[in-house]
């Protein structure tokens, strides 16, 4: 079987290879057809990803899926059409006096094959958004999309196959065999989404390829409150990213450090703000379900763990039932908790929200300085000195200044990890240069200084490298 698998795999990137070795340089036309087929597929099959997530889900927030998923990979293309002339312009660069009066540019190239793994929370946006980037800078490309959201995943084999020939794009589905067997694949350039750990294993299996990888992983996300922050605006904008998609995003806020006298005003303002956007829950239909039975399984563990070592649960909606085989689970903010909590290990990815105090910023700092980079860090507070230290003492992938998530959404600006929560970014033409080879050319005319470089040497040649030694 794993012979068979590999075959297959192997079959489908030669066939991609030779493809792009016929097209190795797309025109600027080329590749907005390409855009705007992507752009087609969505408009013709959007509303069927939308249901087919939330059966994957259980309940999935149909208008999450359309502001989340379907509006963010319209607005990715929609920017790549706009610019995508500019990024594609081979540059002209400056030029070293000595080796005048030759000159230096510099020319965008595709890679080739693109390989991309996604991941399920997301299992749309973050599947077709990495494709963009690549179809944008003319490369091939083969998706591998997640298993644990079935539906979404055939849907997205579907109607890439109506709208692409397989040597351009091709959908493979499969369980975490064949997952396994893709990153193995000597691909040009392979983007993954997804865990920390995952992460390891497919940098681990594309070293073996020396095949360059852009990981985009995840970790604990601080929020760090400041003693003179707004405390509504503060808890409804942290309830907001918290609770979208039931807390299953990489950038969702992990946890919440405030000065002490603001954490139980704080917790209670974000109870009520939970309560306000979702008043109920059970049969709420913008409230999204926990993807699968293992996850639900993990995520109350945490909580008994923590109740178990003395910390208090405070539920924003009381004691409304919910049926666990819906795998709803209840927003729950969490105080007292310590280091010694499995809730402040691992990454929550649900709608639990632990908050520790701080006496002293400069223990809140040193707490996000001692644990693994994040990939996102946010910061509410009005003093933009104190802002401004803390942005320059602390590193995470990115930033959110007075919100939460929305650097996420900037296709002017990178977004990726660093350390532990990534590497490489993506989005706008940071996701063209990811998928591009920045091919530096230098061009020497006929008459070139660079001749008198040539032996035999002797005092001339002393006397000019001693000349261009001064001048550079």
């Amino acid at each position: 079987m794993d012979t068979q698998l590999n075959e297959q795999l192997r079959l489908h990137l030669e066939q991609q290879r030779a493809a792009y070795l016929r097209e190795p340089y797309p025109t600027l036309a080329a590749r907005r057809d390409r855009l705007q087929r992507l752009r087609a597929l969505l408009a013709k099959h959007g509303e069927a990803f939308g249901e087919a997530i939330r059966e994957d889900f259980g309940h999935r927030s149909l208008h999450e899926t359309r502001l989340t998923e379907t509006f963010v990979v319209e607005a990715s293309i929609k920017h790549a059409l706009r610019h995508l002339k500019g990024w594609m312009k081979v540059r002209r660069v400056a030029t070293a006096l000595h080796f005048l009066p030759g000159h230096n540019r510099l020319m965008p190239q595709p890679l080739g094959v693109v390989g991309i793994i996604s991941p399920w929370n997301y299992p749309m946006q973050l599947a077709l958004a990495p494709a963009v980037a690549a179809l944008a800078a003319g490369n091939r490309v083969l998706l591998k999309p997640s298993e644990l959201t079935p539906r979404c995943s055939a849907l997205l084999a579907l109607s890439v196959a109506e709208f692409f020939a397989p040597d351009e794009f091709h959908v493979i589905t499969g369980d975490a065999t064949v997952a396994q067997a893709f990153s193995k694949l000597p691909f040009d350039h392979l983007f993954f989404t997804g865990s920390t750990p995952v992460g390891r294993l497919v940098a681990q299996a594309a070293a073996a390829n020396l095949t360059p990888v852009t990981l985009e992983l995840g970790g604990k996300s601080p929020v760090l409150v400041l003693e003179d922050a707004e405390l509504r605006m503060t808890a409804e904008r942290i309830a907001f990213a918290k609770l979208l998609n039931a807390g299953q995003t990489c950038v969702a806020p992990d946890y919440v450090l405030a000065p002490r006298a603001m954490v139980e005003p704080l917790a209670q303002a974000i109870l009520a703000a939970m309560q306000r956007f979702y008043p109920r829950l059970g049969d709420n239909p913008d409230y999204s379900a926990i993807v699968a039975p293992r996850h639900f399984e993990r995520l109350q563990a945490l909580l008994a763990d923590a109740q178990a070592r003395g910390a208090r649960l405070l539920r924003a909606h009381g004691e409304e039932a919910l049926d666990p085989a819906k795998r709803k689970l209840h927003p729950t903010v969490v105080l007292g908790s310590d280091e010694a909590m499995a809730i402040m290990r691992e990454e929550i990815f649900g709608p639990l929200l632990p908050i520790l105090p701080y006496d002293h910023v400069d223990e809140a700092i040193h707490q996000v300085q001692r644990n693994e980079r994040p990939l996102a860090l946010y910061i509410f507070g009005r003093a933009k000195e104190l802002r401004e230290r803390i942005l320059r003492e602390t590193h995470a992938g990115g930033v959110t200044v007075n919100d939460c998530i929305w650097h996420l959404g900037q296709e002017d600006q990178p977004f990726g990890g660093v350390g532990a929560s990534g590497q490489g970014s993506y989005h706008g033409e940071w996701g063209f240069r990811t998928f591009s080879n920045e091919k530096p050319v230098f061009h020497n005319p006929a008459l070139a200084g660079t001749k008198l470089f040539y032996p035999p040497y002797g005092r001339l040649f002393d006397r000019l490298l001693g000349l261009l030694r001064k001048l550079s």
